[in-house]
């Protein structure tokens, strides 16, 4: 314990007899800093007056109010029909029943061909190697595709499906006959 004692006196010692010759090398760093400081003189470029403001009567009172109650609601009126016709075009496709082919996607699809049954048409749908047979009313799809037409050429659906604002949107599509080259 006296060994430790001893030790941190002559560190203490000897710290004081170098702390004298660290601050005469500064001396000259000083000096040195000292005499920039008269040599050097800032150039502050003044700045300009500002321009007088005149303030511009607002003439438009009289006009339309773009922060009024009224354009609020008239927004929010067309905004409540929009979504009320999305709305009652997506709900009846919500509550019925789902179909086979609208577990996948339209161009997963291709028509092969259309045959009459009695004096309805039929047209044939290949998926996953397996030929279906479809007619008006059925569904294909998975973007809710009501077929609403078939003839030789094409199957003509009617979908439904979200614009980039979110709103229910229809769509007309044709699914045509895949001919073998």
């Amino acid at each position: 314990m006296n060994g430790t004692r001893g030790l941190l006196v002559a560190f203490a010692l000897a710290s004081a007899a170098v702390l004298p010759a660290c601050s005469d090398e500064r001396g000259d760093l000083r000096q040195w800093m000292a005499q920039q400081r008269e040599q050097t003189r800032p150039s502050v470029t003044p700045l300009k007056e500002p321009a007088e403001y005149t303030p511009l009567d607002y003439t438009e009172a009289a006009a339309f109010d773009p922060f009024g109650d009224e354009r609020l609601t008239s927004v929010l009126r067309r905004q409540s029909r929009t979504a009320d016709a999305g709305a009652a075009l997506i709900a009846p496709e919500l509550n019925r029943r789902k179909q086979p082919l609208e577990a996948y996607p339209l161009d997963t699809m291709t028509m092969v061909g259309s045959l009459q049954q009695g004096d309805k048409d039929v047209a044939l749908i290949r998926v996953d190697r397996l030929l279906y047979q479809v007619r008006v009313g059925e569904y294909l799809g998975q973007n809710y595709g009501l077929i609403q037409a078939i003839d030789e050429n094409a199957v003509t659906l009617r979908e439904i499906v979200q614009d980039a604002a979110g709103e229910w949107t229809e769509r007309p599509v044709e699914l045509e006959l895949q001919e073998k080259t």
